[in-house]
């Protein structure tokens, strides 16, 4: 049943999620021994087209709520979209490439908006070759350092770890080819999504966040309890949550209401006799701060902690990996040449000595950048060169393993924790102050892109593997992807910080970005640090990851602010509502699989009118009236407008039919990058 014969595709074989039995061989659905159309004039211009407006619509989404969603899904429906109306004959093996291309988006963005607008939160210059060269090579490092792993991750481990996004685009693409209804399920969704985002964003005619102090008894308790709700109503925040799921929204909104609930008040009612300003930057007394502020001065720094230590736990944890991998790649380079002529079109690579070379050159292209383009000395640039190649590698595969297993990739932890280390030791080396910050944050944004490229590179790899796409176009040609990408990212990271900016009222929230300039200022101006509080936070990693809670994702949720964590629970519960409604399983799986698609299209085209909504400003077309936006009266609009949009979703997710799984596409939850 799995293999292509006479043009027709019945879709995966059965052995595609399985472990193989001893002797046992994957034959994938285009098999090695034939030559699948792949690399075409259609499929490098479409994917380098996604590309852009997917660089575009994820560096938007990422700064205004600090979750870069992946491109692959939407890509996927959009390509196989296209290929049907143009009628392109197979299309499968393009497909893949467009999307392998294409979603160079959001991992190149995940790497720049985490970190480059920290540089404009302290007040300093970032300049565009800054944002881009740091993008470049950093996605360039990604997949240097991950195509040695992808024979263990993709072919070694099969059916040993779920890819949950791997597996949803799979069976994207798979359906495409034997045809599908869902591109007009995503179009819908996408104009409705697009269309309440662009009014609240362009015209402003219900306020974007809601609180709890548009009544008296609310706003009683925000003044003397510091207790306060606050919920964004957003569609493509409420998408995002509907992807994650309930269980891994549930555990980031337990982390913000025990930041929120538990940690705020208690701050409050024990700071709330101090006469004198306490803690690292503050500048009021506790007693007359909001609950806002105590979260910003105080509480988000136990979530740092948090994460710093969740990214420790899993290095360590794949240690293994690392070396058997390693040990893998380097027997290559002693392979004889016709041995690896002979291999089968599917596992084609690029050759070790190629890597090798690759990674020498970006190391002194690297070098010269750091030397010329930041810091403007040799010594410190050599040490910022280290830090960059030393944390990337091992933190490749944890990034890799996590998107294997949860489909979640913790680049914002693991930078936190190589902008503390690479802090102290510029500092060590004599590198401070305002140049120190600068460094730490460019070698940041290099180090995060690397691991963002690296977790979501596998995932192409892998659904190449099931499909039977070549390994070695997919490499060659993701390098092409990461510098469209970059340029991009750069363009519209100048854009919204003219437009919005990144600091003050009405500014693009950047939540981790503002939890990089948090860690890094007062290690620059050397500071006390709040120490004891991201101790606090490691703790608490630990003994979640004790009672095996994912720690990263708790973590996460305690310092990004609660506004941004309340919608992505409500996505989560509208998923497990129109998933277990009916006895009937098969009912089950139709429903969430059409809200799965609804939810994309919230996500894309809320995103992607952000994007229009926020080039309008930048040409001085804003209909926004603050006064009204602002009114209590605005805010309770944008409830009601809130419980429409979700009523619709729970509506017609609800219509998903048994008959129409054919068409549709399994998805798993949890594709988010954090």
């Amino acid at each position: 049943m799995s293999e292509q014969t006479s043009g027709a595709i019945k879709g995966l074989p059965e052995n595609a999620y399985k472990e193989l039995k001893p002797g046992e061989e994957y034959k994938p659905i285009m098999p090695a021994g034939t030559t699948p159309a792949e690399i075409t004039p259609y499929s490098v211009i479409m994917g380098l087209l996604m590309a852009v407006l997917f660089s575009a619509a994820a560096a938007y989404l990422g700064l205004k709520i600090g979750q870069v969603f992946e491109a692959a899904i939407p890509i996927a429906i959009i390509a196989v979209g296209v290929s049907t109306v143009l009628n392109i004959k197979g299309s499968l093996g393009q497909n893949v490439i467009i999307q392998s291309i294409g979603q160079n988006s959001g991992l190149i963005v995940a790497g720049a908006i985490f970190t480059i607008p920290a540089l404009y939160i302290l007040n300093l210059e970032a300049h565009f070759y800054q944002i881009f060269l740091a993008s470049a090579f950093g996605g360039i490092l990604g997949i240097l350092f991950l195509i040695p792993f992808r024979k263990y991750f993709v072919a070694e481990m099969h059916g040993k770890f779920p890819f949950p996004e791997a597996t949803a685009t799979t069976e994207i693409l798979v359906a495409g080819e034997k045809g599908g209804k869902q591109a007009l399920v995503l179009v819908v969704s996408g104009l409705i999504g697009g269309a309440y985002d662009f009014i609240i964003a362009t015209f402003g005619w219900w306020s974007e966040v809601f609180t709890t102090r548009v009544v008296g008894f609310g706003d009683m308790l925000a003044e003397k309890f510091k207790l306060v709700f606050r919920l964004n109503v957003g569609a493509a925040v409420m998408g995002l949550g509907y992807i994650v799921g309930l269980k891994y929204a549930a555990i980031i909104a337990a982390g913000s209401f025990v930041s929120w609930y538990l940690l705020v008040p208690v701050i409050s009612y024990i700071g709330g006799g101090l006469t004198e300003t306490f803690g690292t930057g503050a500048t009021k007394l506790i007693s007359v701060m909001s609950a806002e502020e105590i979260f910003r001065q105080y509480v988000r720094h136990v979530g740092i902690g948090g994460i710093a230590m969740a990214g420790i736990i899993g290095i360590i944890r794949s240690s293994k990996i690392i070396r058997d991998a390693i040990t893998l790649g380097f027997k290559e380079i002693f392979e004889h040449k016709d041995i690896a002529n002979a291999r089968l079109r599917t596992q084609r690579d690029l050759s070790m000595k190629i890597i090798i070379i690759g990674l020498v050159v970006t190391t002194i292209l690297l070098f010269v950048f750091f030397a010329f383009g930041v810091v403007d000395n040799i010594g410190w640039a050599l040490a910022g060169l280290l830090i960059v190649l030393i944390i990337s590698f091992l933190f490749t595969t944890v990034a890799a393993n996590a998107i294997a297993i949860v489909g979640t990739n913790p680049v914002s932890g693991m930078t936190l924790m190589t902008l503390i280390l690479s802090s102290i030791i510029l500092t060590s080396v004599g590198l401070k102050g305002e140049y120190g910050m600068v460094a730490a944050l460019i070698i940041g944004g290099v180090v995060c892109t690397a691991l963002s490229m690296a977790g979501g590179f596998i995932t192409d790899l892998k659904i190449g593997y099931w499909l039977g796409t070549t390994p070695l176009k997919q490499e060659q040609w993701k390098f092409l992807g990461v510098l469209v990408s970059a340029v991009t990212v750069g363009f519209v990271i100048l854009i919204l910080n003219e437009t919005y900016g990144f600091v003050g009222e009405g500014s693009l929230v950047a939540p981790q970005a503002n939890a990089m300039a948090a860690v890094i200022q007062p290690l620059m101006d050397q500071q006390p640090a709040p120490w004891t509080l991201y101790i606090v936070g490691a703790i608490l990693a630990l003994v979640l990851t004790m009672i095996r809670v994912p720690a990263l994702a708790f973590a996460l949720g305690m310092y990004i602010p609660l506004e941004l964590n309340t919608p992505l629970l409500v996505g989560g519960l509208i998923a497990h509502f129109v998933s277990t409604r009916s006895k009937d399983e098969k009912i089950n799986t139709a429903r969430r699989e059409r809200g799965t698609l609804i939810a994309s299209g919230f996500i894309a085209g809320g995103a992607l009118m952000g994007v229009i909504s926020a080039i309008l400003r930048w040409q001085g077309f804003n209909w926004v009236d603050p006064e009204w936006a602002e009114s209590h009266s605005a805010e309770l609009i944008g409830l009601v407008m809130f419980a429409l949009l979700c009523a619709y979703m729970i509506w017609d997710s609800l219509r998903g039919k048994p008959d129409e799984m054919d068409s549709a596409p399994s998805y798993p939850d949890g594709d988010s990058k954090i």
